[in-house]
């Protein structure tokens, strides 16, 4: 029974037994295919792996803005403070990598190019010197955070002390009035010490012409009066050799100098005459070419920041009075010489402890 089952499939195979039934014609003829066209080829319906590495990135990155926006929504809705200073985190850590890109292109084009920080344009030397500030207070807690779970401890510093160790990316706006606030009370208090420090200096004063012009400012400086250009490019020789000149200033008036600078006071007098002579090189340096560009080609905040830097408390002010007060700061720094930046040092206290406008 199996030698004859087997010999009528083989007959039914190959047609020695009649005619094959439908379903071995159906076989036969996918045989043939495949004989004569070898494997059948796989479909075109997958993409490249190139396209599909894109396709899932995008899909991932979907998936994170829609995951994102739900979480954002919850801390909104549940956590409303906690949000808020979520969110200026966030915003500060963005604004704060979109600093170190354009310093890093700015590094970059002065060294190709040869370029030094005083032949920068004004806004790239502003950014610069802002930019170093604020990587030094940002080094200093990434120091803090070295030891194990430290980074514990400078999360809630960070929280209770933003002024101190946080920089103006991480504040928020009423932060920000507040502290630049705070910031220019402390310097404040070190005008009347300046301002005793030019009397005591009226005797050592050879020229009687300059000892009567030094005696005049300090008696308009004690009456409120705000001093005229001329009044203090008058006193020019008396900033450039003794008894004020850069290399002539005692300790106590370099510490109290480097308060009115916002500068640390806290430092040997080789280092604070240093800091203070680099501090004021490059104010001169960006006067220059902030008279260059222009006073009207910057903006409202460009402006006061400018002048919150040259001693003005400009968070009060308005606009055009700032932009008035910044012209006649740059007419007095562009007429000085390297020799002289003793006297740009002490405009910070001469031009704005009477400035019109400002909250006493």
């Amino acid at each position: 029974m199996a030698v004859s089952g087997v010999c009528w499939a083989r007959a039914a195979l190959w047609g020695s037994a009649g005619p094959p039934g439908p379903y071995v014609a159906r076989r036969l003829q996918f045989v043939r295919s495949g004989l004569a066209w070898g494997t059948p080829r796989s479909s075109k319906l997958h993409l490249s792996p190139k396209a599909d590495v894109k396709s899932l990135i995008s899909y991932v990155v979907t998936k994170t803005k829609v995951i994102n926006g739900k979480y954002h929504r919850f801390l909104g809705r549940h956590f409303p403070r906690f949000y808020v200073l979520y969110t200026i985190f966030m915003k500060g850590l963005q604004m704060l990598w979109a600093d170190a890109k354009k310093a890093r292109r700015i590094k970059t084009d002065m060294w190709k190019h040869n370029i030094k920080f005083h032949q920068l344009s004004y806004r790239e030397m502003e950014h610069l010197r802002q930019f170093r500030r604020d990587v030094t207070k940002c080094l200093f807690l990434g120091i803090l955070s070295i030891p194990p779970f430290a980074n514990y401890l400078v999360f809630l510093l960070m929280y209770l002390f933003p002024r101190q160790l946080l920089i103006q990316h991480f504040w928020t706006p009423k932060q920000q009035i507040d502290f630049l606030d705070i910031y220019h009370a402390l310097r404040k208090q070190s005008h009347p010490e300046i301002l005793c420090y030019l009397e005591k200096v009226i005797p050592l004063i050879s020229d009687s012409g300059l000892r009567w012009h030094m005696t005049e400012l300090c008696t308009k400086m004690q009456r409120g009066t705000h001093p005229a250009i001329h009044d203090i490019l008058a006193l020019r020789e008396c900033f450039s050799n003794h008894p004020l000149g850069m290399n002539q200033l005692h300790a106590l008036q370099m510490k109290a100098l480097s308060r009115a600078m916002l500068l640390t006071p806290y430092l040997p007098p080789v280092l604070l005459r240093y800091r203070l002579k680099t501090h004021t090189t490059v104010i001169h340096q960006l006067d220059k070419a902030l008279a260059k560009l222009g006073i009207g080609q910057l903006t409202a905040q460009e402006v006061k920041s400018a002048c919150y830097l040259r001693g003005l408390n400009s968070t009060h002010i308005a606009e055009e009075r700032c932009r008035t007060w910044l012209g006649e700061w740059l007419q007095l720094s562009c007429s000085l010489k390297e020799a002289e930046l003793s006297l740009l040092l002490h405009n910070v206290v001469l031009l704005s402890l009477n400035c019109a406008g400002t909250r006493r």
